[in-house]
C-alpha cells in the first residue's frame, strides 16, 4: 500500500532542547496510526510541525509525494490534511452548525465584496455551506444539536463537533490530538466508533492518545516517542511487549 505521509529526520529544537529529534516515520494510506509516549515526549510538537504550525529545525515532511515542509497551515489544509487540537478550539457563542460552517471557509469562492453586497456567489456559497454543514453534523451524530451553542454542548459533543469541523475540508489525512482526554467510558466509546467509521470511509487517521485501551483497540500501527526520538514502532502487540517501551513508561529495570 502507498504511503500518504513521510517524515525524513524531522527535528524541532527550542533553545537547545530537542523536542523532536530526527524523527523518520512513514504512514500508509488507509490505516489508523497511534502516536504515544510519556508526557513531554514530543507528540504534539510533531503534530505542529506536520501541519505547518511550527517551522522545523531540520528535516522534511512529505505528503502524497510532495514536499510540504515550508507550506503554511492553510496551504497544508487545502491539500487534504486536517487536524483537531488537544485543547478544544470552538466558538462558544456560535451554534454547532455555525461552528462547522466556519470550517468550509477555504472551500468557498466568496470574497470580501461578495459578503458585503450579498452577491449571487455569496448566496450560492451560503446555501452549499448550510447543506454541507448539516450533513457533517449528521455524520458525527450531532444533527439534533445543530442549534445549540458551543458553550452549552457536553464535553464529548464538543470533541465530535471539532472533528466535524476538521472534516469540512474533506481531508484524506486526519490528525487528532488527545480526542478522548477527560471523557467517561461512554463518551470515549463514541469517539472511538466515530474515528473507526471515518477510517472505514477512506480517511487515514493519526491519533495522539494517552488512553492505552483506545490505542491498542483502534490502531493498526503505533509509533512510540520518548525524549523526541522514535523508540519503537509496530502493531499493538509488538509495541506493548517491547522492553524499550516498558522502560520509557516505567523506568529502567522494568521486566
Amino acid at each position: 500500500m502507498a504511503s500518504i505521509l513521510k517524515t525524513d529526520k524531522v527535528c524541532k529544537y527550542f533553545d537547545g532542547v530537542k523536542a523532536v529529534d530526527k524523527v523518520s516515520i512513514e504512514v500508509e494510506e488507509g490505516i489508523i496510526l497511534g502516536i504515544i509516549g510519556p508526557n513531554g515526549a514530543g507528540k504534539t510538537t510533531l503534530f505542529n510541525v506536520l501541519t505547518g504550525m511550527l517551522a522545523e529545525t531540520e528535516g522534511k515532511v512529505i505528503y502524497k509525494n510532495k514536499d510540504i515542509t515550508k507550506l503554511s497551515p492553510q496551504d497544508i489544509t487545502n491539500i487534504g490534511m486536517s487536524r483537531t487540537f488537544q485543547n478544544i478550539k470552538l466558538f462558544d457563542h456560535l451554534s454547532a452548525h455555525e461552528n462547522v460552517k466556519i470550517g468550509f471557509h477555504t472551500k468557498t469562492k466568496t470574497g470580501f465584496i461578495d459578503a458585503i453586497f450579498k452577491t449571487k456567489t455569496y448566496n450560492n456559497d451560503e446555501q452549499k455551506v448550510n447543506e454541507k454543514g448539516i450533513k457533517l453534523l449528521k455524520r458525527v451524530g450531532l444533527a439534533e444539536k445543530q442549534e445549540i451553542l458551543g458553550q452549552n454542548l457536553s464535553y464529548g459533543d464538543k470533541r465530535r463537533l471539532e472533528i466535524a469541523r476538521a472534516l469540512a475540508v474533506e481531508p484524506d489525512l486526519l490528525l487528532v490530538d488527545e480526542p478522548t482526554a477527560g471523557m467517561n467510558a461512554k463518551e470515549t466509546r463514541t469517539i472511538v466508533e466515530l474515528l473507526d467509521k471515518l477510517n472505514d470511509e477512506g480517511i487515514t487517521v493519526i491519533i495522539i492518545e494517552h488512553d492505552m485501551g483506545v490505542i491498542m483497540n483502534l490502531c493498526d500501527e503505533i509509533v512510540v516517542l520518548n525524549d523526541g526520538n522514535v523508540i519503537s514502532r509496530g502493531d499493538p502487540n509488538y509495541v506493548q511487549n517491547d522492553p524499550a517501551v516498558r522502560e520509557a513508561y516505567l523506568g529502567k529495570g522494568t521486566s
